[in-house]
């Protein structure tokens, strides 16, 4: 069978393509584990943002797929059904499967009679269920067998029970297929960027989180021979940096010791590295933890801050994650600690922060974001979003917080819901407001680290953060809320693709 599978142009706010464009690592995972016969070609669109409908048309053209995969996020739906109408109209007959967090966790959205619906849905983790779906669409048999798949039978949908979450030893999850992707431009700051997980999942239950919802509390790591592999394969496909996506790396922290050590002994350290990290890991073994991420050549590194406010992380159910200890006693947050130990070796600290929680006010908002003035490297500053069955999601339905159901908004830096004091755009604002300047600060590094690259694309840097200003406002010759009501308008236009 021939199959495309299709990653979303849709793009997060604090990853701009000219500096950010990451792989996705799910897809070229699915290319590895379908049956080596097929012929599947992967496509991440956000390398292509500005012309994805003639990608689109070339690919379809070129590879006559008979089943169309599409890994989609939430903010993403409307792009996705866009796509899929397309598909359609170019090639019709072809059958479509959605996966990713957004159909795992709102299948009904993919079910419906228009043209933009799936044939499948592939729910929760998809190497297992895809590879299966395509045997049995090879063989002409029914589906009802195949655990985590919803299928169109006739009017309606059937959904099969939930896949129970794989674990991660032996070789039922084979290696990712890098050389199933067909189109290039992978980059991060300037180096070619690639993918590679060590392990799924995490214990925590943080209300925002998704993960949980989709997979449950558990945890399950590779072995590092399937590890130091992949890093091999990424290297050798000309990745400089490495992105290791883990949901929670740091939730045995010995064992990712232990992997710096192997990155480190197995010459590995030669592409740099960046990560997702709890504040309270890095706190609480920081003496040992630090040394060895930076010979393992950890450059960036994304820490759950979550919130500086104590009352803030007991509605994100963040408090354990952020807890700082000494003598096996609390010692309150750790965010600080950890950051100084991320500064003392070398490290950036790019700052993960949501304000705009239920019972905020302007002062709790401010609070935070000079906190982040004053601490972080580089800021990636949300506000809580009510994703499909999350925690936080009723929370704020049943507290009628929820002042936008525009899904294409959801994309972490759209203010979509209320607090009890402040409104939604009031909120954004002022995250606006400071963040242009927090990034900005972030340049020269930039500058020192990747000369070329920011002397190449340091304007375009510039000129993405502070789209919406003008040279009068900047002067601020006029009053900020007007480059910030063009900045809103510049943003809702970039949301449409195809």
């Amino acid at each position: 069978m021939n199959v495309l599978l299709l990653s979303m142009p849709d793009s997060f706010e604090h990853m701009p393509a000219v500096a950010i464009r990451m792989p996705n690592g799910g897809l070229s995972s699915l290319a590895g584990n379908v049956d080596p016969h097929h012929e599947v070609a992967v496509a991440d669109l956000i390398l292509v943002q500005h012309r994805v409908r003639e990608v689109v048309e070339r690919l379809v053209r070129e590879r006559a797929p008979d089943l169309v995969g599409l890994s989609v996020m939430t903010f993403q739906r409307k792009t996705a059904q866009r796509i899929i109408e397309l598909v359609r109209a170019l090639r019709p007959g072809v059958r479509v499967a959605t996966g990713g967090y957004d159909p795992s966790l709102a299948p009904d959205a993919y079910t419906g009679p228009s043209a933009g619906a799936a044939d499948f849905i592939v729910r929760g983790e998809g190497e297992l269920t895809f590879r299966e779906l395509l045997r049995a669409i090879e063989r002409g048999s029914g589906f009802e067998g195949i655990a985590g798949l919803s299928f169109r039978h006739g009017d309606h949908f059937t959904h099969n029970p939930d896949r129970p979450v794989t674990g991660l030893e032996g070789d039922q999850i084979r290696p990712p297929n890098r050389d199933a992707r067909v189109l290039s431009g992978y980059t991060m700051v300037g180096r070619q960027v690639d993918v590679v997980e060590t392990s799924r999942g995490c214990t925590f239950d943080c209300s925002f989180c998704s993960i949980i919802e989709m997979r449950g509390r558990n945890f399950h790591p590779y072995s590092f021979d399937r590890v130091l592999a992949d890093i091999r394969d990424a290297r050798a496909h000309g990745a400089r940096s490495i992105f290791i996506i883990d949901d929670n790396i740091t939730l045995d922290v010995r064992r990712f010791e232990a992997l710096c050590g192997a990155i480190i002994d197995a010459g590995l350290n030669d592409v740099e590295y960046l990560v997702q990290a709890m504040t309270s890991a890095i706190a609480n073994h920081g003496e040992t933890l630090g040394p060895l991420m930076r010979r393992a050549s950890f450059r960036y590194v994304f820490l759950g801050i979550e919130n500086i406010l104590d009352e803030d992380l007991e509605f994100l159910r963040a408090s354990a994650k952020n807890r700082a200890r000494e003598n096996g006693r609390s010692a309150g947050n750790a965010t600080i600690k950890a950051i100084e130990s991320l500064h003392r070796h070398r490290m950036y600290v790019v700052g993960g922060l949501i304000v705009g929680n239920p019972d905020d006010t302007r002062e709790s908002v401010e609070a935070n974001l000079e906190f982040a003035r004053r601490y972080v490297d580089y800021p990636y500053i949300q506000h809580p979003t009510p994703y499909p069955r999350t925690p936080m999601t009723k929370e704020f339905r049943e507290r009628g917080l929820i002042i936008s159901e525009r899904l294409e908004e959801y994309d972490g830096t759209t203010a979509v819901v209320r607090t009890e004091h402040l409104e939604a755009e009031e909120i954004e604002f002022l995250r606006w407001r400071a963040e242009r300047w927090m990034k900005l600060r972030h340049l020269p590094k930039t500058l020192v680290h990747r000369p070329w690259f920011g002397l190449r694309n340091g304007a375009k840097m510039i000129a993405h953060t502070f789209r919406g200003s003008t040279l009068k406002s900047l002067l601020r010759l006029e009053d900020e809320r007007a480059a910030f009501t063009r900045y809103r308008a510049i943003r809702a236009a970039e949301r449409v693709y195809v």
